[in-house]
């Protein structure tokens, strides 16, 4: 049983400029076809447009405020909201909260740096 704490997970920036904790991938524990993150934005911040070729993406708002855009359609989001985004689609996410915006990021095929493309 794999059973990851958060606090021992050591976060680190993706390509697209997010503070992320890998919870679960193949890289620390027995996952191998996708992986959980927690991503943090501060208020005001956003990640750079991009899209993944191969990565079909689900964001789970945990908690804060924040626009969600995927290609052309923007959106309000909030705790408890969950965001499809498949391979392909040009998307970012900007924290319109007065606090730190926390979501789960849960991604298939695990995330890696060489699937994300900047627009």
């Amino acid at each position: 049983m794999d059973v990851i704490q958060r606090d021992q997970v050591q976060p680190f920036v993706t390509k697209d400029g997010s503070e992320i904790r890998e919870l679960l991938a193949y890289r620390n524990s027995s996952i191998q076809r996708q992986s959980l993150a927690e991503a943090r934005l501060p208020p005001g911040a956003a990640t750079a447009a991009h899209y993944h070729p191969n990565t079909e993406e689900i964001y789970y708002i945990v908690s804060g405020k924040a626009e969600m855009t995927l290609a052309d359609t923007s959106r309000e989001v909030g705790p408890g909201d969950a965001i499809a985004i498949p391979p392909g689609q040009v998307h970012t996410i900007r924290n319109t909260g007065d606090k730190d915006l926390y979501l789960l990021c849960c991604c298939a095929p695990a995330y890696e740096h060489e699937d994300t493309v900047m627009v």
